[in-house]
């Protein structure tokens, strides 16, 4: 039997309030845990535990020299977007650890970012059933105007946690 997620029942729970409440919630709680999402301010909009939309508003503290989002900004968005979606439905007793990202930057972004990732069915079943692994998320980055500036392929492994001595 898989040790409980405290991850995920915060996110159930939160999922139970208002919007405003639970976009509040979640987000407060992934910038506690993830200190550079609290630096430079990543939302997290709303969640279905199998998928997740994160937002990076284009404040001026993520810009790069032509005034969007900085090509790191949307790689920290992309990557805090699918370790979400990964932090949540893996066991408590797994530790989710990115393994790869893979970026290509297209066109040019404008405005405030979003990204979206989600897993499949048969992907949360690996990850419930399986020691140690890895899985493809799928995510999507889109600017204000709805352009993809970025293709992402975020490979994310998971393994046991370390018992403490």
């Amino acid at each position: 039997m898989s040790a409980p997620n405290p991850l995920r029942a915060f996110a159930k729970k939160a999922n139970t309030y208002p919007d405003w409440l639970r976009q509040k919630m979640l987000t407060w709680m992934f910038r506690y845990k993830v200190k550079l999402t609290g630096t430079v301010s990543i939302d997290i909009l709303e969640t279905d535990l199998k998928s997740v939309t994160f937002r990076q508003k284009n404040y001026k503290k993520v810009q790069n020299h032509i005034g969007s989002v900085h090509a790191a900004g949307m790689a920290l968005l992309a990557e805090s977007s699918t370790g979400f979606v990964v932090g949540v439905n893996l066991p408590g007793d797994k530790l989710p650890l990115i393994k790869e990202m893979n970026l290509k930057y297209v066109k040019r972004a404008q405005g405030d970012m979003h990204a979206v990732a989600h897993l499949t069915d048969e992907q949360i079943s690996l990850m419930q059933t399986q020691d140690k692994g890895e899985v493809s998320v799928a995510v999507k980055v889109t600017d204000a105007q709805g352009i993809e500036p970025v293709i992402c392929e975020m490979i994310w492994a998971w393994v046991p946690k370390q018992k403490k001595a």
